[in-house]
């Protein structure tokens, strides 16, 4: 069993994002504790961050709250952050909500309280113009991401994140990964349309809202947890950088 406390997690973020001004949204309330939206106050572009989809996956809420205690989000992005999207799963340690469903699957039919409640909850805002998500892979020994691009191609941005999570992991070395096919190592560019098409991701919700730009990211979850919530922290900065530099 994970030492994950959900809970703890959740009063932990909400006090540290409300000290920084941040605003939150309860979007729907699970048997373990309430799904949160925490929204900065920035003007800048909207982009969005999300963690917690798979309840057996610590690493992602874990990187988003280093990085939030580290006044990452406070610059000049307008950032939007739901740091812990599967109450009931983390509570558990389970990949499934509790009632056996996978959450990132559910973006179309709506089956789920939390995607029911998170999708309403998404359309009726602006759609972000940036979408970072965290997740892990216990089949994997490095480190990728899928790339969802409706904009210009910039094969360095994605050279800059792997370098950027080199210092933790190797990028993946499979030519495929999880029936993808990758670009180059740890790099898979992915069309925007889903795998099968009534089991939409959340990546695969936003692209069809209009989001131009959406990487999600996985960490290995055999390794130590210290490295991988570094390496999304990495992933995140380096992506983010690149867009400011560009």
């Amino acid at each position: 069993m994970s030492d994950f406390d959900a809970a703890a997690f959740l009063c932990d973020f909400r006090a540290e994002a409300e000290q920084r001004g941040f605003t939150t949204e309860e979007l729907a309330q699970t048997a373990a504790g309430p799904i949160l939206a925490f929204t900065s106050r920035s003007e800048g572009e909207p982009v969005y961050l999300s963690a917690g989809m798979h309840g057996d996956e610590p690493a992602g809420p874990l990187a988003a709250l280093e990085l939030l205690r580290s006044g990452f989000f406070e610059r000049d992005l307008a950032w939007t952050i739901c740091p812990a999207l599967n109450p009931t799963g983390l509570a558990a340690n389970t990949r499934e909500n509790a009632g056996g469903i996978d959450l990132n699957r559910d973006y179309l039919r709506r089956e789920t309280l939390e995607i029911r409640a998170h999708a309403e909850w998404f359309e009726n805002r602006p759609c972000p113009q940036g979408f970072f998500s965290l997740h892990e892979d216990w089949e994997s020994s490095g480190f990728y991401f899928y790339e969802i691009n409706l904009g210009d191609d910039h094969p360095e941005r994605a050279a800059a994140i792997i370098d950027a999570v080199r210092p933790w992991f190797r990028p993946e070395p499979e030519a495929l990964i999880d029936d993808h096919e990758t670009r180059a190592p740890g790099w898979i560019y992915h069309h925007a349309d889903a795998d099968f098409p009534d089991l939409w991701p959340e990546a695969i919700f936003l692209a069809k809202r209009g989001c131009p730009l959406s990487f999600t990211f996985e960490t290995p979850s055999s390794a130590d947890l210290a490295s991988r919530i570094a390496a999304h922290m990495a992933a995140v900065k380096g992506a983010v950088a690149h867009r400011r530099a560009s």
